[in-house]
């Protein structure tokens, strides 16, 4: 607060980078950032990272869903002889089917048959 007629004692000008000095700065990670989020994109498309994963829990969720939810085992054993290619074929596998089919219907086998899934778990 500054009285009328009093000196201003305790106003200190504090230095540091300039204006000029600090958008610079901003201005140029904001580049850096733009060019590396370019490349990923160029890089990766509309296929995510970790696509081989992804397409083989996809097909693993699927068949164990079907196993879990089939009363007499009917659908299980069509699954293990063949289904599986049938459902990618047809398109009922999903986006996630397309990122790698062989992986899609290696995960539905083993769901459909009972197997644990192949890595599980953050680390493996």
């Amino acid at each position: 607060m500054v009285l009328l007629g009093h000196p201003t004692a305790g106003a200190t000008h504090h230095p540091g980078p300039s204006r000029r000095t600090l958008s610079l700065a901003f201005a140029s990670a904001a580049a850096v950032l733009l060019a590396a989020c370019w490349l990923v994109i160029q890089q990766y498309n509309e296929r995510p990272p970790w696509a081989q994963d992804i397409s083989y829990e996809a097909g693993f969720i699927q068949g164990n869903r079907i196993r879990h939810y089939d009363p007499t085992g009917r659908q299980a054993k069509d699954l293990l002889a063949g289904g599986c290619e049938r459902f990618r074929a047809e398109g009922r596998g999903g986006l996630k089917a397309t990122y790698d089919p062989g992986l899609w219907v290696a995960g539905c086998l083993d769901g459909a048959a009972g197997r644990q899934l192949e890595k599980q778990g953050l680390f493996h």
